[in-house]
């Protein structure tokens, strides 16, 4: 069994994100070390800007480098975070976009539908995008270009 990562994985959810956040952290405690960052009540209704934009913040100040977010379909939790500079999230539903999510776009925040993929699914496609580095080359420069439109954006 390899070592536990040191890197520390922000996760975040909704009310319809609960059962498949629990999974995954009980699936992943002994390989990644997770912030959860809630919420922890499936009975309760949350809105997911609430927890998206917690996430994306502290991401965004430089306080976290990767997180996942889980929401019932995985939209509204795309749309809230990437909303933040320096945000680069990815609703994905299957296994090689996660891997390309993560080599050609460096994609740091992964977004999940809680309602659309079962736990055998979701977990391959977090190991995937947990285990997956970025490619650079060819690509950083259109990562440099993103960076650049953010800087005009947000002067």
């Amino acid at each position: 069994m390899s070592s536990k990562s040191e890197e520390r994985i922000a996760i975040s959810c909704d009310h319809r994100g609960v059962e498949l956040k629990e999974s995954l952290l009980e699936l992943f405690r002994d390989e990644f070390t997770f912030e959860d960052m809630g919420t922890f009540d499936e009975n309760t209704s949350v809105d997911y800007p609430d927890y998206a934009s917690r996430l994306a913040h502290q991401m965004a100040e430089g306080k976290l480098k990767r997180g996942i977010l889980i929401c019932g379909t995985g939209v509204g939790m795309s749309i809230v975070a990437n909303k933040f500079p320096g945000i680069r999230a990815v609703l994905v539903a299957d296994p090689y976009t996660a891997r390309m999510a993560r080599e050609h776009n460096d994609a740091n925040v992964l977004v999940l539908g809680g309602r659309v993929l079962g736990v055998g699914l979701a977990s391959e496609i977090v190991r995937i995008w947990l285990t997956t580095s970025f490619a650079g080359g060819r690509h950083q420069h259109r990562l440099e270009k993103l960076s650049a439109i953010e800087k005009k954006l947000y002067k």
